[in-house]
């Protein structure tokens, strides 16, 4: 904020009512324009700024965007506390988590902090006003919080009110008194008699605005006291008649720059030379500003100028009635120097003030990519409305799609694409190819939230190649477009199974952060981690954690954007058995899901979670959720990857609770093609199982365990090779159950899966098989520790016999033994195994001590030996 007037007078009571009100919690300033608002917080926060840091928002004219307003007031607070931190623009705004940024920026502040928001009333977003009174009412201890608005804004302020915290200063207390209005005659130099003071302050009923155009008028005046006996009138004819005064008192090249830039809703001295046509218009807002002249700087470089709002618009109505002829032009100027600063709604705002609405909408419709990235969908929406009613701008479409898309308007948003691609198809061919990638990829994204991707593959090389142009700004157009269109197409070949969905992901978050795109960045990693299914689990893990930490640089970490990477750490951690930590990750992706992340996240959550209830043994809450994804499957054009496993999961479910007839009868509306998948075949031996039909339950497996039968996964494999084992145990074949076991086994181990011996009830089986019979000695120990931790899983181990030529290894040491043959230090196996590394230490000592060995190399040698590791196999 800047200093206040040094010629100001001093308002000792009003600044010792802001000094009290300071002790509560918000204090609001009301009053009409020209009553002295900004005057009065800027004089008491030269004086308050000395004793607590000040977070100053001044809300931009008409500000239409919640999310602007919200990042705004960020980084002021950020500036008044010196921290540090992004804060960019999203296309999916979480006001409630960006309120709780702020809070928890001024929670963290340590000492008194006082936010200010200065002409609130500008604000035209009510989603933004709501969210402002969830601040108000819960600022932390030590922060005040100062509102100027000149109308009563719908602020649910009432608990406040009633419980003391709200003090109101009004316009009647803002109004100078007699006595005060001769102290500004005298502090101007203006000699006036006591009647002529005690008139002119009856004549403006202590009207700051009107007492400060008038000491500006009677300096100098040749008769004061006549000229303070003939005006009279309302505060709007008081101030026309004073700034018309004013005005004629200015030289003529002081009156052309008032008027020229009076359509600025604020203008530095290189804009006032492009719109006056002349150079030197900085010295001469300078010296307005410094003669107090309703001229004020809004930066401590003095770069940038605002006239005073009523003094603005009555410049405006002189400008609209002396020089209406030139005032398109003016405004075309205008927005042809905004469009090269980069400044694009300005840009677009004075193009349509121009009347050329043709041009606005090609502006509109060519930067909306970049707007919506910028977190200005609210504002695009805004300047759509702002174009003639019944106007035909075929450009708008893809403009107005964008919104629908935005709002899950899905039906809207088709409509609104197939009247823009007939409109690209007659474009010019400068622009036909632009409209033709963006029009594609916001299909794609239709699409994805449609659930019906068939049609995918045709759009893949329209989208991977790059959208070129010749100018600068063309190929920063370009970049933006493209990057949105590699992140849509590598989601939709994710979702799809089609496509180089890696690449194209890979290729857009470089292209993201090469051109400073968190949010693309942040898409496109998490969905790279989420469409990393045929890698092992732990390059998902990394990748995911590496997205979501980004992603939490940015206050994005419950955002529907970073939703993917949560479901898929979360699955991941169900698939090695960490049910307490999935736990965690599925609520905070329920809390991202709070924003519509649209039926595929759904879905998997659904899924996600049978899979974990499955694995904790509750069957009737796994049946409940595999149901539901099940249904919300069915509700797609396009069957997901993951149906045919759901659908067997979900009839091994009802088989396991005992309900065999209702799993045979969900298994013969399985279709032809699907019923001779492996998943489909596994949960027909899970239904001969509880039948006491281990011998069918074998032939319904031999297919999966032959390769020939279709799967999703090795997971399916592995899980067959289980209810193999469970099958030949119930034959009583030991041998063959506990081959079975090892080979179940050697599949779990590269991921160190734990989820499908949890699902098919193994821990028997794998109780049985004896330890110097197994090569995987160290991931049989976790998987028993995990099974035998699920309710009814305390029985100590049955059927297990000591090691060979060595001293038996306790469940901690077989931890550590499998990380010996990999490149780690001791302190990164401690923090793999949360645990400290003077107890690594411990355990390596002990593990040397028992195979007879000095070193590390030997002891991974020996346990090979022993079997205690697979032979060249390490995690």
């Amino acid at each position: 904020m800047a200093r206040a007037a040094p010629w100001l007078i001093d308002r000792s009571d009003l600044l010792a009512a802001l000094d009290r009100a300071a002790a509560r919690k918000v204090t609001v300033i009301s009053a009409p324009a020209g009553s002295g608002k900004t005057s009065l917080l800027r004089a008491w926060a030269d004086r308050a700024g000395q004793r607590r840091r000040l977070a100053v928002l001044q809300v931009q004219r008409g500000e239409e965007d919640a999310q602007q307003f919200w990042l705004a007031l960020l980084d002021a607070v950020r500036h008044a506390c010196a921290t540090a931190g992004p804060s960019a623009g999203t296309p999916d705004f979480n006001a409630a988590a960006m309120v709780d940024r702020v809070l928890s920026e001024l929670a963290g502040a340590g000492g008194e902090v006082t936010l200010v928001i200065d002409d609130l009333h500008e604000l035209n977003a009510p989603e933004a006003l709501g969210q402002l009174s969830r601040l108000l009412a819960d600022l932390p201890p030590r922060v005040h919080a100062v509102l100027t608005t000149r109308h009563d804004l719908r602020l649910r302020l009432h608990q406040l009110r009633l419980a003391g915290e709200l003090a109101e200063i009004r316009a009647a207390d803002l109004r100078f008194s007699e006595r005060e209005t001769r102290l500004l005659l005298d502090a101007s130099g203006i000699a006036l008699s006591a009647a002529g003071a005690a008139l002119l302050h009856q004549r403006t009923e202590g009207w700051v605005a009107g007492l400060r155009l008038a000491a500006i008028s009677l300096a100098g005046h040749p008769d004061p006291e006549r000229f303070v006996a003939e005006f009279s009138g309302s505060d709007r004819t008081v101030a026309e008649y004073l700034i018309a005064e004013m005005l004629e008192r200015q030289p003529a090249v002081v009156q052309d720059l008032l008027l020229r830039t009076s359509l600025l809703d604020r203008v530095n001295g290189e804009l006032a030379d492009v719109l006056t046509g002349r150079p030197g218009s900085e010295r001469i807002l300078l010296q307005l500003a410094d003669a107090h002249a309703f001229v004020e700087s809004l930066d401590l470089s003095r770069a940038w100028f605002r006239y005073h709002h009523l003094f603005g618009d009555l410049l405006r109505l002189e400008l609209r009635r002396t020089l209406p002829e030139e005032v398109p032009a003016l405004h075309r100027r205008a927005a042809g120097w905004f469009l090269r600063q980069g400044r694009v709604v300005e840009a677009i705002r004075h193009t349509q003030a121009a009347g050329d609405w043709p041009q606005a909408a090609r502006l509109l419709a060519g930067h909306s990519f970049s707007l919506t990235l910028d977190g200005q969908a609210e504002t695009m929406q805004a300047l759509v409305r702002a174009f003639p009613a019944g106007a035909d701008h075929p450009e708008l479409a893809l403009v107005r799609a964008m919104g629908d898309l935005a709002q899950g308007r899905l039906d809207e948003a088709a409509a609104h694409l197939a009247v823009a691609e007939a409109h690209a198809e007659t474009a010019p061919a400068d622009r036909q190819r632009r409209l033709q990638v963006a029009i594609a990829s916001l299909k794609l994204s239709l699409a994805r939230r449609r659930g019906h991707l068939a049609g995918v593959v045709e759009q893949v090389g329209l989208l991977a190649s790059p959208v070129t142009g010749e100018s600068d700004e063309d190929i920063a157009l370009g970049s933006d477009l493209r990057a949105v269109a590699l992140m849509n197409l590598g989601i939709a070949e994710t979702w799809s199974g089609l496509g180089d969905a890696e690449r194209h992901l890979r290729e857009g978050a470089v292209l993201a952060r090469e051109i400073g795109r968190p949010y693309l960045e942040v898409s496109c990693l998490v969905q790279l981690g989420f469409a990393s299914k045929i890698l092992p689990f732990a390059t998902i893990e990394r990748r995911c954690r590496e997205a979501i930490t980004l992603a939490e640089r940015h206050g994005w970490g419950t955002e529907p954007v970073v939703a993917p990477a949560l479901i898929a750490l979360a699955g991941t951690m169900v698939w090695t058995g960490e049910f307490d930590e999935a736990q965690r990750w599925l609520q905070r992706t329920a809390r991202a899901r709070q924003a519509d992340t649209g039926p595929d996240i759904t879905l998997l959550v659904h899924i996600a979670g049978g899979m974990l209830q499955a694995g904790r043994g509750r069957h009737h809450e796994a049946l409940q959720e595999f149901s539901t994804a099940e249904q919300l499957g069915s509700q797609r054009a396009d069957s997901h990857a993951l149906a045919t496993r759901v659908t067997g999961w979900m009839v091994a479910t009802r088989a396991r609770l005992g309900m065999p007839a209702e799993a045979r009868a969900l298994l013969a509306a399985v279709d032809d093609e699907r019923a001779g998948s492996g998943e489909i075949r596994n949960a027909r031996a899970v239904i001969c199982l509880a039948e006491g039909d281990p011998a069918g339950a074998l032939d319904a497996l031999r297919p999966v365990l032959d390769g020939t039968a279709p799967v999703i996964g090795d997971v399916t494999v592995l899980e067959a090779q289980l209810l193999a084992g469970l099958a030949h145990r119930e034959l009583g074949d030991r041998r063959a159950a506990n081959q079975a076991a090892e080979r179940a086994l050697a599949l779990a181990e590269a991921d160190r899966l734990v989820l499908p011996f949890a699902m098919t009830g193994a821990r028997e089986l794998l109780e049985a098989l004896p330890r110097h019979e197994t090569a995987h000695a160290a991931l049989l120990t976790d998987i028993l520790d995990v099974l035998r931790s699920v309710p009814g899983g305390s029985s100590a181990p049955a059927g297990t016999e000591p090691l060979l030529e060595a001293e038996e290894l306790s469940p901690g040491e077989l931890r550590v033994l499998r990380y010996l043959p990999t490149n780690l230090s001791r302190p990164e196996i401690a923090g793999e195994l949360s645990v400290s590394v003077s107890t690594v230490s411990t355990h390596v000592r002990s593990i040397y001590l028992k195979l007879g060995v000095r070193d590390r190399t030997s002891a991974v040698q020996r346990a090979r030996e022993l079997r205690l590791l697979a032979a060249g196999r390490a995690r």
